[in-house]
C-alpha cells in the first residue's frame, strides 16, 4: 500500500541517498558535456526578450537535479524492498532523455528533435512526479519545480527553435 509520508521507523539509508545523487549527478554530467559550449552559442541565439541570462541554467540545474535526487531516495526509502521499481524506473528514463535534450539541442543542434524530445521528457517527468507522489507526498512535491523549469524551457525551446531556423 502506497505511504504519503515517510514512516518515521525507517532509517536514513545515507548510502542510498549516495547513490542517487551520484547516479543523477552522473547524467548530469552526460548532458553538460553537450554543452561545454553552450553559454557561447545561446548568447548568438536569436532568443525571444524572456529568455534568462546563460549564468542561471548551472545554477538552476543543479538546484533541480538535488531536488530530484532526494526524490528519488526518499521514494525508494518509503517503499518495501523492490517496491518503487516503476517509479523509480521512470525516474532513470526521464534522467537520460534529460541529458539526451542537451546533446541534441546544443551537441548536434537539431532543434526540432530537441522540440519533440522536451515534449517526451516533460510527459515522462509528469509521470514520475506521479508515481513519487503516490508513494511519497514530499517527494512528489519535490518534483514541482523540475515540471515547472522544464514547462519554461520547452516553451523556450520551440521560440528559439523556430527564431533560428538556419543554425537549429
Amino acid at each position: 500500500m502506497p505511504t504519503h509520508a515517510t514512516a518515521p521507523h525507517r532509517p536514513l539509508r545515507l548510502p542510498a541517498l549516495a547513490g542517487w545523487l551520484v547516479l543523477t549527478f552522473v547524467f548530469a554530467a552526460i548532458g553538460a558535456l553537450a554543452s561545454s559550449q553552450a553559454a557561447e552559442f545561446y548568447q548568438q541565439l536569436d532568443q525571444p526578450s524572456w529568455a534568462p541570462p546563460p549564468w542561471l541554467f548551472g545554477p538552476a540545474w543543479s538546484t533541480l537535479y538535488l531536488l530530484m535526487a532526494i526524490a528519488a531516495w526518499r521514494v525508494q526509502r518509503a517503499a518495501p524492498p523492490g517496491g518503487a521499481r516503476p517509479a523509480l524506473a521512470l525516474y532513470t528514463v526521464q534522467l537520460a532523455l534529460n541529458a539526451l535534450w542537451t546533446w541534441l539541442f546544443f551537441g548536434w543542434r537539431l532543434g526540432g528533435a530537441a522540440f519533440v524530445e522536451i515534449l517526451l521528457l516533460w510527459l515522462l517527468i509528469a509521470a514520475t512526479l506521479r508515481a513519487f507522489w503516490r508513494r511519497d507526498r514530499v517527494a512528489g512535491l519535490l518534483l514541482v519545480p523540475y515540471i515547472g523549469w522544464v514547462s519554461f524551457a520547452t516553451c523556450l525551446c520551440y521560440s528559439i527553435w523556430q527564431r533560428n531556423p538556419n543554425v537549429l
